[in-house]
């Protein structure tokens, strides 16, 4: 009989990637999302991290020091834009680029730029927009980023319309 491994169900999630693009630390209570997001970003490169709400993410994020960090906005114990005011108002992670992946309305598209964060990207999305998205955040620099929202359908983008590309501000 062969031995049965199990391991403790955890919602971090760690798969190093030699010579990835970049670390990426996902933030959202919603499983299935939280891997939809995981297996998109690691099929380009990135090593990904993954938490299930804010209070995880600030839990991990001095150990795991991620390139980018994305957050849902509804989560239990942190929501994503308390978590990114937070991340945004300690100086040893303020200058990670904070993505908010979420329906986006406009009271978290103001609350995020009063917060600090770099990009927003309203589900459902498209997974090549994400990884687009995480991939330009991966490699900006402090002097040529650029915020934007990628807005679609669940904003009134017309129902399977592309996404467009709109600058914060």
């Amino acid at each position: 009989m062969g031995k049965t491994r199990t391991q403790p169900e955890s919602s971090t999630y760690s798969r190093v990637v030699p010579g990835s693009t970049g670390r990426v630390l996902v933030v959202d209570d919603n499983k299935v999302i939280r891997q939809l997001i995981r297996v998109n970003l690691e099929l380009e490169g990135f090593e990904v991290v993954t938490a299930a709400d804010g209070a995880e993410c600030l839990d991990i994020v001095q150990r795991v020091r991620p390139h980018v960090i994305t957050l849902d906005v509804v989560m239990p114990r942190l929501d994503g834009l308390r978590t990114a005011a937070r991340l945004h108002a300690d100086p040893s992670t303020r200058h990670i680029p904070v993505a908010i992946v979420s329906a986006c309305t406009q009271l978290e598209l103001d609350s995020g730029q009063s917060v600090g964060v770099a990009a927003f990207l309203a589900k459902p999305f498209e997974p090549a927009d994400l990884v687009r998205l995480v991939g330009r955040l991966a490699g900006r620099t402090a002097a040529g980023a650029a915020d934007s929202c990628l807005r679609g359908p669940a904003d009134g983008g017309g129902g399977g319309a592309k996404p467009a590309v709109h600058p914060a501000g």
